[in-house]
């Protein structure tokens, strides 16, 4: 059965981004600085490991509000995978590419782990992941920790019940870059 997994980047104090987010700017003020690790996704090392294992997954869901802050992605995030948007409501207008709207969350874990097959399952966006942790859906998170501190902005985990989600270390790679915009520690924990 294909994995649930997140692939978030996240600040050392838990911002997924900065503050004052929206339309204009996705991330917020200072909110890109956490994906300066991404200038070495095509080259050997850490990063470049976890960027070619997100773009391998077969499906993808994510949160409406970082669909629609992502710019749709124009209908195709990679590679034509299956697109589904976890959402409140349906628009009326047809999604482009491969997109879905699903309501129901664990109908749209359903959905993906179909649409993957074998392979596994991305997720984004801060909502969507919090959704499928209620759900008891995600079954692993990968998360790109940046060593910077935000501050403000948009928390990762802000609205999760006061239950307790305990989670197993099972990966963590460092990057080993001098130039300090460049480091990362990847972190993946199993979900239990």
């Amino acid at each position: 059965m294909a994995i649930i997994r997140l692939y978030m980047t996240v600040s050392l104090d838990g911002y997924v981004a900065g503050p004052q987010d929206g339309p204009d700017a996705p991330l917020g003020i200072d909110g890109f600085r956490l994906f300066n690790w991404l200038d070495l996704r095509d080259a050997p090392g850490p990063s470049g490991q976890v960027f070619s294992e997100a773009m391998s997954t077969r499906a993808l869901i994510a949160g409406r509000r970082t669909y629609e802050l992502a710019g749709h992605w124009q209908g195709d995030h990679h590679d034509g995978v299956p697109i589904f948007i976890l959402t409140h409501n349906v628009p009326d207008e047809p999604p482009p590419g491969s997109v879905r709207y699903v309501t129901d969350v664990r109908e749209c874990a359903n959905q993906a782990r179909a649409a993957a097959g074998d392979g596994d399952v991305m997720v984004h966006g801060a909502g969507a992941a919090q959704a499928l942790l209620r759900a008891g859906e995600l079954d692993e998170l990968e998360l790109h920790v940046v060593p910077v501190l935000l501050g403000q902005g948009r928390r990762l985990f802000d609205n999760l019940s006061a239950e307790h989600i305990e989670l197993e270390l099972v990966r963590q790679l460092t990057t080993s870059e001098v130039e300090a915009r460049h480091q990362v520690m990847h972190l993946r924990y199993r979900v239990h």
